[in-house]
């Protein structure tokens, strides 16, 4: 799934799909916290040479839940049909315990397996990237 000129989802950052299905399960790509056709990324605070100087870890939360929700509907599946998901975080000490929060908040009603890892950097200034995989019919 390749996002077309009405997609809602951030453009992919490489040449790969969004999400690929191969019989009813639907495959996520990592997806972060952009918003499509906006050069600034929610919750991320640059210098004048483009260095991350803070970020706000719920705000980026927020953005790639919604960015994984709309990646899920535009596929064909949705939020509740979740069955795996791979967090990938730059900053495990200080962003764990914001991250479960907001988490609990959007995963309340489905609670797909999860596994949460921290990683030395992200392919763009993000601190959160999430890699799912959901059912689709």
């Amino acid at each position: 799934m390749v996002p077309s000129d009405e997609s809602r989802s951030p453009e992919p950052v490489g040449a790969y799909p969004h999400a690929r299905r191969v019989g009813n399960l639907l495959f996520l790509s990592g997806i972060g916290p952009r918003v499509r056709g906006q050069r600034e990324i929610p919750g991320v605070t640059l210098d004048a040479e483009g260095q991350v100087v803070a970020h706000d870890i719920d705000a980026q939360c927020r953005s790639v839940f919604d960015n994984v929700r709309t990646v899920l509907e535009e596929a064909g599946s949705s939020w509740d049909r979740l069955i795996d998901v791979t967090v990938f975080l730059t900053n495990m000490t200080d962003d764990f315990d914001r991250f479960n929060a907001v988490y609990a908040e959007y995963f309340a009603a489905n609670q797909p397996c999860r596994t949460t890892v921290e990683v030395n950097r992200l392919p763009t200034p993000i601190a959160i990237e999430l890699k799912c995989v959901a059912t689709v019919d």
